[in-house]
């Protein structure tokens, strides 16, 4: 973004009286008059001499500075900085920053990640000091957005930080947290953009100067220095895990991983009635609370104990938040369509899309079972969020998702969801998390006159965040209001919303409302070649890929061990962390 400034003309200096004149022939001037002339020859002489000697130091201050040597970054700097997208910045960065000259590679990290908070840090104080401004309301909420965003970050960057410290930590979760960091980052510019006036959008993108550069390579370092790749644009798992086959995980006759504890099993596969609940939620009053708001509030914050909160069959017009200090909750509701969380935010009141979300979930382990999430605003209002998960190891089971555009905001870090109904017309799916969706049914509604429909919107922006979109064993069919009209309303697979969308359907069917050429350019040329958009192995009537798109980042998938990379087991297994939620999942391809 290019700066302005005014330019501010400099006047000449006003000039005093000139020099007394003495005319020939005239008395002598009295001893006060003389008195006078002395002390300003003295005194301008006293200036001379005051001016020379400045002159000289300043003189041996610039020849000093050229004698001595400026200081050179390291060969590790240099190697380092190489590897990333911003090798000038990262120079400078770095060669500046404490202990960076002597570093070794490994510890390039822990500055890097170093480095990086301290920057968010100082954007979260430039933006705080912005509250008592003047402006807008949908400014004030993309301020707001910000601030949440980037605290967010220093949550992430700080556990960064603790894991490089210790020697390293697990490769999956810091490349999650880093990549999680840089999309946070990126949503605050997007909702600074939906609205929000020049001057407010100015004073905000200068407090956050350069930062999207500097965590980019952060992120890039660590991948260099962790060993962490991408096989063809695909995400290698967890190196510690790399032993383990796609599948080789076995399954318990219930359909549950073989190493779930026996209590989450239980608390998943129980019927409502049986379960005991450690909030109850009703709107009859016959429950702990008559809103879900009181029971959040509620939940102890950083708990490492699973909280469970039960919502009875009703529905709930509520705008709700777990945020990022509430740990391991659960809410479950008496099943689809039963429990009810309704909104009707939309971008067109004066939020921006990151803000639109009925329900939205940040706190680390977040589960939802058994529950309808949903945006009731009318198509014309566009952008309505349903559901926005930004935790990570969330899990969502059993739930139906409900909008037009932009419905599930699948936003950041790592996210499994099971045998849920997802509903919309434009981009309804959307986001940047590393997320498998698996035997789920995602739905096409009737869009607006002269709207496509599109399923996915997918943003990865920076080639190193190990995100993306793996819609495994799915049906993907068209509801019924679109049903009568498929033919003359295309709906299309995606389309790349950032420069490295990354996307894979497999073993999904595929119903006859899918477009022939499957996929959807956002705008021109953009995103066509560095895009990784796959299919393996689906099937249906839309399946067919023989008039698919030819983009250069399009592929028909016909490795077995390339589509494993997006199973549950390899793209967001991480740490073993899925199994201990109790949900029944498909590590491998089948």
């Amino acid at each position: 973004m290019a700066s302005s400034y005014n330019k501010i003309d400099t006047a000449e200096p006003s000039h005093g009286p000139g020099p007394t004149t003495i005319q020939l022939g005239a008395s002598r001037p009295p001893k006060k008059k003389k008195k006078l002339i002395f002390l300003g020859i003295a005194v301008m002489a006293l200036l001379l001499v005051c001016g020379v000697a400045v002159s000289l130091y300043v003189r041996s201050r610039v020849t000093d500075s050229r004698r001595r040597p400026s200081v050179q970054p390291s060969q590790a700097v240099v190697l380092a900085c190489g590897q990333t997208r911003y090798p000038s910045l990262c120079l400078k960065s770095l060669t500046g920053f404490p202990g960076s000259h002597a570093a070794a590679k490994s510890d390039l990290v822990r500055i890097s990640v170093n480095l990086t908070l301290r920057h968010v840090g100082q954007a979260v104080s430039g933006l705080s000091g912005l509250a008592g401004a003047s402006m807008t309301r949908i400014a004030r909420r993309a301020v707001k957005d910000c601030l949440e965003l980037l605290e967010d970050s220093m949550d992430q960057l700080s556990k960064s930080m603790a894991a490089a410290a210790s020697g390293g930590g697990n490769t999956a979760d810091v490349m999650t947290w880093l990549s999680a960091a840089l999309t946070n980052q990126d949503t605050c510019m997007e909702g600074m953009g939906q609205g929000t006036e020049g001057v407010v959008r100015d004073r905000v993108a200068a407090q956050l100067e350069n930062l999207e550069e500097i965590i980019s390579n952060c992120l890039a370092i660590y991948a260099m220095a962790s060993g962490a790749r991408d096989y063809a644009g695909i995400p290698v798992k967890n190196r510690r895990l790399l032993e383990a086959a796609p599948g080789s995980f076995p399954l318990e006759e219930d359909g549950f991983p073989a190493w779930l504890t026996a209590r989450d099993r239980r608390l998943l596969t129980m019927e409502m009635k049986d379960v005991q609940a450690d909030i109850v939620v009703a709107a009859d009053g016959s429950g702990t609370y008559r809103t879900i708001t009181e029971a959040i509030k509620a939940v102890p914050e950083q708990s490492t104990k699973r909280t469970v909160i039960y919502v009875k069959t009703g529905r709930y017009q509520e705008y709700l938040k777990v945020a990022r200090k509430k740990w391991n909750v659960l809410i479950m509701g008496d099943g689809k369509g039963k429990t009810v969380i309704s909104g009707a935010r939309t971008i067109q009141e004066g939020y921006t899309t990151f803000h639109t979300a009925t329900f939205a979930a940040t706190g680390f382990g977040f589960i939802a079972r058994d529950i309808t999430f949903e945006n009731s605003a009318d198509p014309s209002k566009h952008q309505a969020v349903a559901l926005r998960i930004g935790a990570d190891h969330a899990v969502i089971y059993r739930c139906s998702i409900i909008s037009y555009q932009d419905t599930l905001y699948v936003h950041s870090q790592r996210q499994f969801y099971r045998e849920c109904d997802i509903y919309g017309t434009v981009d309804f799916i959307f986001g940047n998390a590393a997320v498998v969706i698996q035997k789920s049914n995602i739905i096409a509604r009737k869009p607006m006159a002269n709207q496509k429909n599109t399923i996915t919107a997918q943003n990865r922006k920076d080639p190193n965040q190990n995100t993306g979109m793996s819609i495994h064993d799915c049906q993907i069919l068209a509801a019924q209001d679109l049903e009568p009209v498929k033919n003359s309303v295309p709906t299309y697979l995606g389309r790349p919303w950032k420069l490295y969308s990354r996307v894979v359907y497999m073993l999904s069917y595929m119903g006859d409302h899918i477009d022939p050429s499957g996929w959807l350019p956002w705008m021109g040329s953009f995103a066509l070649d560095t895009l990784y958009y796959g299919e393996y192995m689906n099937y249906g009537p839309g399946a067919a890929t023989g008039k698919r798109v030819q983009w250069p980042g399009y592929r028909v998938i016909t490795s077995a061990e390339e589509a494993g990379k997006f199973t549950v087991a390899e793209f967001i297994y991480g740490t073993s962390w899925l199994p201990y939620t109790g949900v029944a999942f498909v590590g491998g391809l089948s």
